[in-house]
């Protein structure tokens, strides 16, 4: 089930701005995101980081600029739901899965490709879909507790089933905020394993503030800061940029790498 390299871009974000009243979020933004690409945005708080995850998905609308996805679809002037049924998947800080159902209702529910209420509820799930369900069970390490409640399930379990939701639906592309939220090391480290896998499956955008993380799973970073790309290349690359250490990583403020 895994995909072949491609050399073309599964996201180009091209000179797109973001205003909300007078106040510009995001100004004159551009970089691409490569076929099996695991990208972080990084940078204070405020950078118009989660803002630009916003305006991938379609909940945040561009005063200019576009958003192209695979290289046909620009994705910035559809809504939500068609950007999702194209294989944009997004995954919030909060885990959003469904307590008052089992683990594997939540994996169906989300495997169900027409994502009306209709077709959740009275879809039967095909052999393929249910073939799907068990493996990304097992790849994420709930499969044993498949029919448990996700109220009996650790915050790193939430994260997971959250994470095997997307990946069950076949997404071309994750964009996950600070998906280390909550979590301890161990969890940190195996979420980390996860998303390198994944990538053989899609490409990932990461927000996030552990820099360590950012250094042991990114292909590459894109820095923000006051709504612009301040840096942008691999993190040892963006570490010895001197704007980057005075604006970013040598405030103290994140987690993990100093700036050598």
């Amino acid at each position: 089930m895994l995909q072949t390299l491609q050399t073309d871009p599964i996201l180009a974000l091209d000179d797109i701005s973001i205003t909300f009243g007078d106040f510009k979020a995001i100004q004159n933004v551009s970089t691409t995101v490569k076929n099996n690409e695991i990208r972080f945005f990084i940078g204070p708080n405020g950078a118009g980081k989660t803002t630009v995850l916003d305006a991938i998905c379609g909940k945040n609308k561009l005063a200019g600029g576009e958003i192209v996805y695979q290289n046909q679809h620009d994705v910035s002037k559809m809504r939500e739901f068609d950007i999702a049924n194209l294989g944009i998947g997004r995954k919030f800080q909060s885990p959003s899965v469904f307590n008052g159902i089992t683990i594997w209702e939540n994996m169906e529910l989300a495997a169900v490709k027409s994502r009306t209420l209709y077709s959740s509820i009275f879809r039967k799930i095909s052999k393929e879909r249910s073939d799907r369900i068990k493996y990304v069970l097992n790849f994420i390490g709930l499969y044993d507790k498949k029919f448990r409640y996700p109220t009996r399930l650790s915050h790193g379990e939430k994260q997971w089933l959250e994470l095997g939701m997307l990946l069950v639906s076949d997404p071309q592309l994750m964009l996950l905020d600070e998906p280390l939220a909550g979590l301890g090391r161990k969890e940190t480290e195996k979420t980390g394993e996860l998303l390198q896998k994944i990538k053989k499956e899609c490409s990932i955008i990461v927000v996030e503030h552990d820099m360590q993380f950012a250094k042991d799973v990114s292909d590459s970073v894109t820095v923000f800061h006051e709504g612009r790309v301040l840096d942008e290349g691999t993190m040892e690359e963006v570490q010895s940029n001197q704007k980057v250490i005075d604006v970013y990583l040598g405030r103290g403020g994140d987690k993990g790498v100093k700036a050598s």
